[in-house]
């Protein structure tokens, strides 16, 4: 078979699926009403740095408005609801979703950067099951195993990141409504295109007023949101720095808090592991969504025997990545969401250099415009390098070796978050060895970054606290 990689034809997804409007407004009470403060925020195609649509910025008249009606719709209408009608609800709206999937696909790209493939395969059909999931909860909470007569909290107030704009909506909203809750939710400033589509969603789902409301905005949207004394449940999925600032809010009053936050997943390949499959575990585990997941394995321990047989089988599977136009269904690799979050990519991937790692990337042209960082890969890291201690939260690979299973495990754990981990091996007693020891919310068993909405996610130490998802997630939002 020859070596030479298969030229594709541009193959780009077309735009005309996606109406945008010039401008989006906040959804109140089961209405898209203009924001009170008059301010708005430019949603910008990070792969082309176009603006797409101006997106109004929620204010606190407009928070304590969205509050407001998210209590009046719990107490008139969702909380005293059957769970079987709640739970039409939201099999109409994973419905919709999977109506809407190639209109929401496209525009999840535009506004994210990331990959058609990735939004069309994984984003699009995993926020529909989440609602499937939970629809399906919805008359069944009393055999949850939590209590004979769960009850809902209240007002759950969310706050959604940029790397999985209506994947984390719909990781959020779902169990919410199922359980009886009603939301406010406040979208991330750079990516708010498809939370303001799911309004529309929720009116076409003739969902009744109040139950979810959107608040688009920045961080101090956010804080106004959080800090409410109307809502009854926090849930926050994002960075480690603004998670801290959130509990130290919500500590000492009534609410409920769950932290979703960063990671610094290490991918462990043992000598025994299926090499090939290894490989392409690793560059998934990295590489999907440009490293913008919090779940990443972004670093690599390879045990010593087999690392000079891994490490070039790794560069020449990463030379085939394809890195380029986002709708392009041939593409890997797209866009860096935005200016500032490659601003920082860089500066980290400078500071591995400067500290002695060896950077490697594949040859890849960038395009002109657009925010755009090269896969790289950084050999010659110890533990004391701030790439292989820090979350790069980019298309960047730390590799490390150990001679043990001790030393991997003590490397895999020597890091202040606790999200993720993987181990790649064909024994399964040393497999069970090794995850018994990581200290990770979740290790995934000869894969990577495979998602389900049965099953709980979160963290450990500074990766948050509580699960979201499966049965165990329905726990934060009832009482």
């Amino acid at each position: 078979m020859s070596d030479e990689i298969f030229e594709y034809a541009p193959a780009p997804e077309s735009r005309s699926v996606v109406s945008l409007r010039p401008s989006y407004q906040p959804y109140i009470g089961g209405e898209l009403v203009p924001a009170t403060s008059g301010e708005s925020l430019t949603s910008v195609n990070p792969a082309d740095e176009e603006p797409l649509a101006e997106v109004a910025v929620s204010g606190e008249e407009d928070v304590d408005r969205a509050v407001a009606a998210a209590r009046r719709a719990f107490d008139t209408t969702w909380s005293a609801m059957p769970g079987a009608e709640r739970g039409k609800y939201l099999f109409r709206i994973a419905r919709i979703l999977q109506e809407r999937a190639r209109e929401l696909a496209v525009l999840e790209t535009l506004d994210n950067g990331k990959p058609i493939r990735e939004t069309r395969d994984l984003d699009l059909p995993l926020a529909a099951a989440h609602f499937f999931y939970h629809a399906g909860w919805a008359d069944k909470l009393p055999h949850a195993g939590l209590g004979p007569d769960p009850r809902p909290i209240g007002v759950a107030a969310q706050v959604i990141p940029w790397n999985f704009p209506l994947l984390m909506l719909a990781w959020k909203v779902a169990p919410a409504l199922a359980t009886g809750n009603t939301v406010v939710l406040k979208p991330a400033e750079t990516t708010p295109l498809t939370a303001m589509v799911f309004a529309e969603i929720c009116q076409e789902a003739e969902l009744p007023p109040g139950v979810v409301n959107i608040v688009p905005g920045a961080g101090p949207t956010g804080h106004t949101l959080v800090s409410h004394a109307g809502v009854d449940k926090v849930a926050f999925t994002g960075s480690t720095e603004v998670g801290r600032q959130i509990a130290a809010t919500v500590a000492g009053t009534h609410k409920r808090l769950t932290l979703e936050l960063g990671g610094k997943g290490a991918n462990i390949v043992y000598d025994d592991a299926a090499i090939d499959q290894a490989v392409e575990g690793v560059v998934a585990g990295v590489f999907r969504n440009q490293g913008h997941v919090c779940c990443a394995g972004s670093r690599l321990l390879v045990q010593e025997s087999v690392a000079e047989e891994f490490l070039p089988r790794l560069r020449e599977r990463i030379e085939r990545l394809r890195l380029g136009d986002p709708l392009d269904k041939n593409t890997d690799v797209g866009a860096i969401n935005s200016a500032a979050q490659l601003g920082r990519i860089r500066d980290l991937a400078a500071t591995g250099t400067a500290e002695g790692a060896e950077a490697w990337s594949p040859a890849c042209e960038l395009p002109e415009r657009g925010h755009w960082f090269p896969p790289t890969v950084f050999t010659g890291v110890s533990q004391a390098h701030r790439i292989a201690r820090e979350e790069i939260f980019g298309p960047v690979l730390s590799v490390l070796t150990f001679r043990t299973p001790d030393e991997a495990v003590a490397k895999a754990n020597n890091t202040p978050y606790g999200l993720s981990a993987g181990v790649w091996t064909e024994k399964g007693a040393r497999m069970l060895w090794t995850a018994e020891r990581l200290r990770a919310g979740v290790v995934w068993s000869n894969t990577f970054n495979k998602l389900d909405p049965a099953s709980p996610f979160g963290g450990y130490k500074e990766s948050g606290y509580g699960r979201e998802g499966g049965r165990h997630g329905l726990e934060a939002y009832l009482g």
